[in-house]
């Protein structure tokens, strides 16, 4: 195992406090539960929106703290949900008076956690609610899930449903946004390596130099087929006909394309990728708003793939999918 780390228990702390000293003009951590929390808060009458989950997945959760988008998210180790008790602090330390929603991945963990948290807060008089973010079509169970896997799409819901939080919507108006988000997202991702978890010091599965996995899991979970390397616009091709060929009708619709690298592949991949994914979806008759959203979203640490997610949008959602944010992630939108 290579890794620029010092020690492998520490890794988690080392880089919460990296990001606090690197970005202290926007986010916070409150180091004795792993929670980040926005510089400012709690903002007073807002909905305050949380997510979290294992670490690993950089810049998510993390990096998308900060106005326009979440108010904390709560980082588990590596691959590992966070604690009931994680959730609560975060909670309590964003809570404005307006109630707490929830963005959670589908994973059992995540789910039962979260589902916790929200119990306790309500028993302390915060009101909350929670949406559960289920955009993977590659399989309907897996590893970690009942039903299917939350994955990049999760961020689609952070921003725009952060966007309307700050716009002063409320919580039942934040959760039937989530959920319609929910509804009219897919993705889909594969890998061409696997990825080593610090603690673990060796890859979590192996996979041959001349193999690829369809339908992989950000935590590696087996896909839908394991196959000898294609070329590019192939593999975009089986990804987009799941995606298109399920339950979401794209056709003819203005839809937020994104196209997230696993950590360890390239940018000028992605763009061929793109390259194929542009071309399908103009023949298909389905419309690319603004721009792609082209990069590292959501990681695996260092595993070299990447997925692509398809949102179709209405109206509410373009103006708030281009809302203004701060999050140290940068300018991801």
């Amino acid at each position: 195992m290579k890794k620029l780390i010092n020690a492998p228990e520490k890794v988690v702390e080392e880089m919460l406090r990296g990001m606090e000293q690197a970005h202290g003009g926007l986010l916070r951590v409150i180091p004795e539960v792993s929670v980040i929390v926005r510089a400012d808060a709690p903002v007073q009458g807002k909905v305050a929106l949380i997510s979290g989950g294992g670490s690993g997945h950089e810049p998510t959760h993390g990096g998308y703290v900060g106005p326009g988008m979440l108010d904390a998210a709560c980082a588990g180790p590596v691959f590992t949900s966070p604690t009931p008790d994680q959730m609560l602090e975060a909670s309590k330390a964003v809570d404005g008076g307006a109630g707490v929603f929830y963005v959670v991945k589908n994973y059992t963990g995540d789910v039962l956690n979260f589902e916790m948290a929200g119990e306790l807060a309500e028993a302390e008089g915060i009101q909350t609610d929670y949406v559960v973010v289920n955009d993977d079509v590659s399989v309907e169970d897996s590893t970690f899930t009942t039903g299917r896997r939350g994955v990049a799409g999760t961020i689609f819901v952070h921003k725009i449903c952060g966007a309307a939080a700050d716009d002063g919507k409320d919580l039942a108006g934040i959760k039937e946004l989530a959920e319609r988000v929910n509804a009219n997202v897919r993705s889909m991702g594969m890998a061409l390596t696997s990825c080593t978890p610090p603690e673990a010091g060796t890859p979590i599965f192996e996979i041959a130099d001349d193999e690829m996995e369809i339908g992989m899991g950000i935590h590696g979970e087996p896909g839908t087929a394991r196959k000898k390397i294609e070329p590019a616009d192939s593999i975009v091709d089986e990804m987009l006909g799941k995606i298109l060929g399920d339950s979401v009708d794209f056709s003819g619709a203005e839809v937020a394309v994104m196209i997230n690298g696993m950590g360890g592949t390239p940018l000028m991949e992605l763009y061929v990728a793109y390259a194929r994914v542009a071309e399908v979806l103009k023949n298909e008759g389905v419309n690319v708003y603004r721009m792609p959203y082209i990069g590292d979203y959501m990681t695996s640490l260092e595993m070299a793939g990447f997925s692509i997610t398809l949102l179709k949008l209405d109206e509410e959602m373009k103006g708030y999918l281009t809302a203004p944010c701060d999050v140290a992630a940068g300018r991801p939108f």
